[in-house]
């Protein structure tokens, strides 16, 4: 892995080995966080209903202290997120969509910065996008292109 700077930011850059080398540790760390992020979302919504169904409710209320426990349990979520995505960051992988496991590896082509993107489910990178294309814009990944 190599690096280089832009606009003042570190960049790792992968050859496609290199990635694919991280997707071993990636995917059981990503369905971990995938997990995590879905019982944060649902946590979220109990805790915006029992948010409504609470204002003005005297503390000794049954809710309001399940609202409590529901806070309690968010944060608890948000912490573990958090220290995955900088676990993940740490490696020089951008993490774009955690709802569906989407991460970028920087590589070079030629003489131009591009993303190799992997999905949670794909089992080898097969594709790549423009710094400014998205998942939209993937297009299958030519091996003699990175070359």
């Amino acid at each position: 892995m190599a690096g280089i700077k832009k606009g003042g930011i570190r960049i790792t850059l992968f050859t496609l080995d290199e990635a694919n080398q991280q997707i071993e540790w990636l995917r059981p760390t990503l369905e971990r966080m995938v997990s995590l992020k879905r019982e944060f979302d649902r946590v979220q919504r109990e805790v915006d209903v029992h948010s409504l169904a609470t204002s003005g409710a005297s503390p000794e209320n049954p809710d309001r202290r399940a609202l409590a426990t529901l806070e309690k349990r968010r944060l608890e979520l948000g912490e573990e997120l958090g220290k995955g995505v900088q676990a993940i960051h740490r490696r020089g992988i951008l993490l774009k969509d955690l709802d569906r496991g989407l991460v970028d590896f920087y590589t070079v082509s030629g003489d131009r910065l591009i993303f190799l993107c992997w999905r949670l489910g794909e089992p080898s990178i097969a594709h790549w996008h423009t710094l400014e294309g998205g998942f939209a814009a993937r297009q299958p990944l030519d091996r003699t292109e990175l070359e």
